[in-house]
């Protein structure tokens, strides 16, 4: 006779890994995000990973500058800013068996939000960051990077072009699922003379060669028009990159960014705030018309 199996029920644990370039609003998100998640019930708490984040406008769970800073870094170690924040990546990596992951058990909580620092090249060129990320990983936490970009960005094709680059570049690195955003969307009604193409054209990233065009008309770029060329061909043929659009003052806007990132996490499954099966469902497999996304994703902001 067969023995009843024995069914292990753990509590499953979500971070979502806030990056993305200074200045583009990464700490005002978790800031915002905060409140909301917290309105929707969940056992939230924020993280702050970065070591010159001095101007915090939440109250961290959990905040490296207890473990070490980069202004003492600076100081005890004569290094400039750059080197400081990677011998920072270097120490928590060292210290996450006995600093980060002790205090992640006693926090109360199983979803996180971490304010990662600013600088890309942590993601890009070195390795500390992705191995901390690989140990949540192993500890069952189900991680999404969202990264956030300055929507003014959309304003240049060359600022544009180095923003895909840099998005592809990071997805492929990190290797987790990834939600790409433009952040402070409620200001692009300012710059829409700015914008060469319609809000989708950017969204969505559509045909680059109409791109590459505007590149050309640009004297100062256009000897780099085969450079361009080929970043614009890699973009397409990987295919991946796409972005979300986020008024972090709108509580609409912060629910369809939640909807994605549920998706991508894997906490759409769990039945969190999803209360029927259809609803379930239709969150799942992204179930509306192109009408109803564009009212919902693009009209806002224009």
């Amino acid at each position: 006779m067969l023995e009843p199996a024995h069914i292990k029920y753990a509590n499953p644990l979500y971070g979502q890994l806030i990056v993305g370039p200074p200045g583009s609003g990464k700490t005002t998100y978790c800031h915002h995000a905060f409140k909301f998640y917290k309105e929707l019930g969940r056992r939230i708490g924020i993280v702050n990973l970065d070591p010159a984040n001095e101007n915090m406008e939440y109250k961290a769970k959990i905040d490296i500058m207890d473990l070490i800073t980069v202004q003492d870094v600076m100081d005890s170690m004569h290094l400039g800013p750059n080197g400081a924040l990677m011998y920072c990546a270097e120490f928590l990596e060292e210290h996450t068996e006995d600093w980060l992951l002790p205090l992640l058990n006693k926090a109360g909580c199983n979803y996180f939000l971490f304010d990662c620092p600013g600088q890309i090249e942590l993601y890009t060129h070195h390795a500390s960051m992705s191995h901390i990320f690989e140990r949540l990983q192993k500890e069952g936490y189900h991680l999404v990077t969202v990264n956030l970009i300055d929507s003014h960005y959309c304003s240049e094709p060359s600022k544009f072009v180095s923003t895909l680059l840099m998005a592809l570049n990071m997805m492929l690195r990190m290797g987790l699922p990834h939600v790409n955003v433009l952040s402070k969307a409620d200001l692009l009604k300012r710059h829409e003379h700015k914008l060469k193409f319609n809000l989708d054209f950017y969204t969505d990233v559509l045909d680059l060669n109409y791109l590459l065009e505007a590149l050309d008309d640009s004297p100062s770029l256009r000897k780099y028009k085969k450079l361009n060329a080929a970043i614009c061909s890699m973009v397409e043929d990987y295919s991946l990159v796409s972005f979300q659009l986020l008024n972090v003052r709108s509580t609409a806007s912060l629910l369809r960014l939640r909807n994605h990132i549920d998706k991508a996490n894997g906490y759409i499954y769990k039945a969190g705030e999803e209360q029927s099966v259809n609803t379930l469902l239709a969150c799942a497999v992204n179930a509306e018309t192109e009408v109803t996304r564009q009212n919902k994703d693009i009209e806002p902001y224009m």
